[in-house]
């Protein structure tokens, strides 16, 4: 089930896991998930707890995001001109219990903050190799665009 967000061009998919007495299985990527993504490389990374890693942005690439472990609130940031959703803020949370993919295309900065006690295992598909000679990559601060990161308590 694909799960619109506030931001032009960026969703989530939700997955399903298929659970049984051994345990659980479910389909992370698909061709026919996402139209025209051609996936040429899987990474992983890990964040501890309480951690900001914001922002990046890529002009090539599309990023897919799947939570492996833990949880984290992604902040995603509309940089393209003529967007309609352009300097607008979505924030969605992901995790261990939230089974979904996030799709990220270019010029949208994205970044997350770990929350809870435990790391964030992120594990994402890009249709673009990273080429460390020629990064496609920009960056911003994570305090200059205006969000705001406290932890709401409710």
């Amino acid at each position: 089930m694909v799960e619109k967000t506030d931001i032009d061009g960026v969703f989530g998919i939700m997955l399903k896991p298929m659970i049984d007495d051994r345990g659980c299985f479910m389909e992370l990527m698909k061709q026919s998930f996402i139209e025209d993504f051609i996936v040429k490389q899987v990474s992983m990374t890990v964040a501890y707890p309480g951690i900001i890693k914001a922002f990046h942005w890529h002009e090539r690439q599309t990023d897919v995001w799947f939570a492996l472990s833990g949880n984290a609130k992604c902040v995603l940031y509309d940089l393209r001109e003529g967007s309609a959703t352009y300097k607008k803020f979505k924030t969605v949370y992901m995790g261990e219990s939230e089974h979904k993919l996030l799709v990220i295309p270019p010029r949208v900065a994205h970044g997350y903050q770990v929350l809870g006690n435990s790391e964030f295992q992120l594990l994402y598909c890009t249709n673009q190799m990273y080429n460390p000679t020629r990064p496609d990559e920009g960056r911003i601060a994570f305090d200059s665009v205006g969000y705001d990161w406290e932890i709401q308590n409710r």
